[in-house]
Parts: C-alpha cells; sequence; structure tokens
C-alpha cells in the first residue's frame, strides 16, 4: 500500500460569498467549510495534509490548528492564485518537509467541497493501485454540465484530457461528463507536470486539469498506464460557491448525520426541522422533537428526551434526563434524570444535579443545583451553590451582583426557600433552615432556623372608598 499524503485548496477568497470573511471558513454544521474535506483525508488515513492559504491565511491556520490538534496537519501559503496548479506546487516544500517522498501519492481535494466522503476516495485509491497508473481522478454527469471541464475521451474511452469551458470547442461543449476536480497522483509524476506547466490559456493561469494531459502523452509513448477515472454524483462533488449553495451542501450534511444517528437507536420526530451539528454525542433511545438544535461539543446520554425548539451549544446532558420544549442550555451541565424546562435558560456554569427540576422561565448561571433539589418557576439564580433536596420557590432571586463584584449564595442542604425571596450576596442559607415568603436575606440564616423581613400586615378599612372620593 502506497503512502498517501493529501493537498487541501483553500487560498481563494470566494467573491461570490459577499462577505468578508474568507469562503474556507463559512460555518456548516457547526465547523468550517473546510474542516469536511480534510476530515474525509484524515479519514484516508493521508499523511500529511496540507492545507494550501491565501486569503485570511493566519485566521484559517489558527482555526484548523485548533480544530485538528495533534494531527499531521500542515499548511502551505499561496501568495498569488496564479491557479490551481499553482496551488498544487505552493504545497509541495511543506510535503517535502514532512518527508513525502517522489514514490508517494498525493491526493488533492478542494476545501469548498464538503460532500465528499471516504468511502469514494477509498474507490480512488483502489482503481488507481489496480491499473498501476500515475493519476486517477474522479469525474461526474451534472444535470447541467456548463461552465465545468469536459472529460474528452479517446476511442477505447480513455481519459485524453480535460477542456475547460473557456477553452472548449462547441463539440467539446456538448460532452456532459465532468472534472470534478479530485485528483490522485504520483508525486513524481504530479510535480515533474506542474514544473512544465504553462499559463497558455484564456485564463493565463496554472491549470492542474493539464496534469491528465500530461498522463494521457505518457501512455501513448507507452511510458505509463493510461489515467483512470472514478465516478461520483453531481452532490457529493458539488462546491460552495455562494450563500444559496451553502445551505444547500448543509442540508444534504445534515441528512447524512441524522440518518447515521437514526441507524444508531437516536428517534427524532422530524428530520426535516432538527439540527445537530458533527461532533455532537447522542445515545441510544434518546428523541429529538423538531426544531431541536445540538451544538458545538454537546453530549447527550441514553435515553434522554428533548422537547421541541429547544437549543444546547456544548452542554453535557446524562442519561434519562428531560429537556422540555424551549429550553436553552448554554455550556451547562444536567444530571441523570433531571428535568428542565419549558421556557427554561441554562447559562455557562450551570450544573443541574440527578433528579433536580428547573422549570418554566427560570435561569441558571454559574449556579449548581443539587440532587433532587427544585426551582420550578419565575426565578433567577447565578452564582449560587444549592446543596441536596432544596425547595426554592417562585420568584426568588440571588442578588450576586454588587456593581462591581460577583458573590456567591450558598443554600445548604434541605432548606425551603419561599417565594418572592431576594437572597443578598454573599449570604448562606444553612442546613434545614426555611426563609419565609418576600423576604429579604442580607445575613447568614442558622440551620433550623426561619428567616423572615416582612412587616405585620396592616388592613386600612374604607381606603378604597376614601380613594374613589379623591
Amino acid at each position: 500500500m502506497e503512502r498517501i499524503a493529501a493537498v487541501v485548496l483553500a487560498a481563494g477568497k470566494g467573491t461570490r460569498m459577499k462577505s468578508d470573511r474568507v469562503k474556507v471558513l463559512h460555518r456548516i454544521c457547526g465547523r468550517p467549510l473546510a474542516w469536511f474535506p480534510v476530515r474525509a483525508a484524515f479519514a484516508l488515513d493521508c499523511a500529511p495534509v496540507v492545507l494550501v492559504v491565501g486569503h485570511q491565511a493566519e485566521r484559517v491556520e489558527e482555526e484548523f490548528s485548533a480544530l485538528f490538534p495533534g494531527a499531521p496537519l500542515r499548511f502551505a501559503r499561496q501568495k498569488e492564485q496564479l491557479g490551481t496548479g499553482h496551488a498544487v506546487m505552493a504545497a509541495r516544500p511543506a510535503l517535502r518537509d514532512a518527508g513525502v517522498r517522489d514514490s508517494d501519492a498525493v491526493l488533492i481535494l478542494y476545501g469548498d467541497t464538503p460532500l465528499v466522503t471516504a468511502e469514494t476516495l477509498q474507490r480512488l485509491v483502489r482503481a488507481k493501485q489496480q491499473a498501476g497508473a500515475p493519476l486517477a481522478f474522479i469525474t461526474t454527469l451534472p444535470a447541467d454540465p456548463h461552465g465545468y471541464g469536459r472529460i474528452v475521451r479517446n476511442a477505447k474511452g480513455s481519459p485524453e484530457k480535460i477542456v475547460e469551458e473557456k477553452d472548449a470547442s462547441p463539440e467539446e461543449r456538448k460532452i456532459g461528463e465532468v472534472n470534478a476536480g479530485i485528483y490522485l497522483a504520483d508525486a513524481s509524476f504530479l510535480f515533474g507536470m506542474l514544473e512544465r506547466a504553462t499559463r497558455n490559456n484564456r485564463q493565463g493561469e496554472y491549470y492542474l486539469t493539464d496534469v491528465v494531459s500530461a498522463a494521457s502523452a505518457a501512455a501513448r509513448e507507452g511510458r505509463a498506464a493510461w489515467p483512470v477515472t472514478v465516478d461520483a454524483s453531481e452532490e457529493e462533488v458539488s462546491g460552495v460557491n455562494d450563500r444559496a449553495q451553502l445551505a444547500w451542501n448543509a442540508a444534504r450534511l445534515r441528512e447524512r448525520r441524522l440518518a447515521a444517528l437514526m441507524r444508531d437507536g437516536v428517534s427524532i420526530v422530524d428530520p426535516a426541522v432538527t439540527y445537530v451539528d458533527e461532533g455532537v454525542e447522542v445515545g441510544v433511545d434518546t428523541v429529538l422533537e423538531p426544531l431541536v438544535s445540538l451544538r458545538g461539543k454537546t453530549r447527550v446520554g441514553r435515553g434522554v428526551q428533548i422537547g421541541q425548539g429547544s437549543i444546547l451549544v456544548d452542554v453535557e446532558v446524562a442519561d434519562g434526563a428531560t429537556i422540555l420544549p424551549y429550553s436553552h442550555l448554554e455550556s451547562a451541565k444536567v444530571g441523570k434524570g433531571a428535568i428542565v424546562g419549558p421556557f427554561a435558560r441554562l447559562r455557562p456554569g450551570a450544573d443541574v444535579g440527578e433528579q433536580a427540576h428547573v422549570g418554566n422561565f427560570v435561569e441558571l448561571k454559574k449556579t449548581a443545583l443539587g440532587k433532587g433539589s427544585k426551582a420550578n418557576h419565575l426565578s433567577y439564580l447565578g452564582d449560587a451553590v444549592i446543596g441536596e433536596g432544596v425547595n426554592v420557590g417562585a420568584g426568588t432571586i440571588t442578588c450576586n451582583y454588587d456593581g462591581q463584584k460577583k458573590h456567591v449564595t450558598t443554600i445548604e442542604d434541605g432548606a425551603f426557600i419561599g417565594s418572592d425571596t431576594q437572597l443578598v450576596a454573599p449570604v448562606t442559607v444553612h442546613k434545614g433552615a426555611y426563609v419565609g415568603t418576600g423576604t429579604t436575606v442580607r445575613e447568614d440564616v442558622p440551620a433550623g432556623s426561619l428567616a423572615v423581613s416582612a412587616g405585620k400586615q396592616r388592613n386600612i378599612e374604607g381606603w378604597v372608598e376614601k380613594k374613589k372620593k379623591k
């Protein structure tokens, strides 16, 4: 088995995106666009993978270094965009530095083709090896070939050359088979051809497609086997040039991701309106209702119910938990068998313990809610440590910010917090204590005590009639 390196071309700006952000950093299913072909190359065990960058090179390098820590990913900069052949030549020093030899193969991918699969690339590898050819590449039969390079074959069906649309004759433009832009070539052959390449074309660029003409010339002269092709669907090799194509590709990726989850035992009520980012983990027997969005590094356990319209970003949900509809959770943890929602918000640092309940219109921020504790209605709990078996009444607020610093509220096991309570941090309600309804707690409450701050009720008789007369 020959060693395979990969080059992913990602230097272009992507002007049709109409964006200040370079095209390959536009996100799709939670990842930058070029992440998908890079992943496909790694799935094929390519090493190294060289990402050729140009526009916003530093941003691209920084983001991809973070996305593939420890992987054999290298970068090459194409300072001038002089065509695809020029971009591949820009990768040559990085390949050499990584020990790529002339006898190795080089896979060439594009950073804006997120749907290409490792399975198709594996077919490409097998086709090249079986033919003993210096070159194999992928072709497709689109519904409309306009704008693509056409595959010109000889009488025996072998590919002779690729003719770009602008350089094609009227007869060549009638050809339906087109170039997908994905190549696998011997390194010695590839770079030897590129060293001799010229810019004698209407674009004034170094065409990578000239590698096919060079391979067929070598075959005619008996110096090599004819290049071979592998077909792929138009969908799989489709590129992204504008926002509409970005959305279309995202929809296809979601279909694949959700289909894989359902095969693995996850119930998805309506896949057409369910969104699961790449990298999200979902356990067996979990149910995702319509309009659920699971993003970032979210991990969902087994037997979890996630209600309609809920959004989870970088959240850990343990087995058997329930997220009721229209809840928003970010950088939070939900324990085994806990219930959150509906209409709850867990902000970063929220940690809902086993069997705990967070109800409607309750917001937690940097707060640990202990096992079996409940905050069921209309409360804000920020910078708090709440023990086990605590009941937090409706309308409770932890007053955690004094205008300069945040302070912690501690509520120990078994405490009872009455409705409409304000806890002015830093303050501690000790084990088993009660806080009466409407209390403003400014001092620690001893264990087993009752804290009240409301004055004695007065009833002023006849007040309503007097008010009317005035």
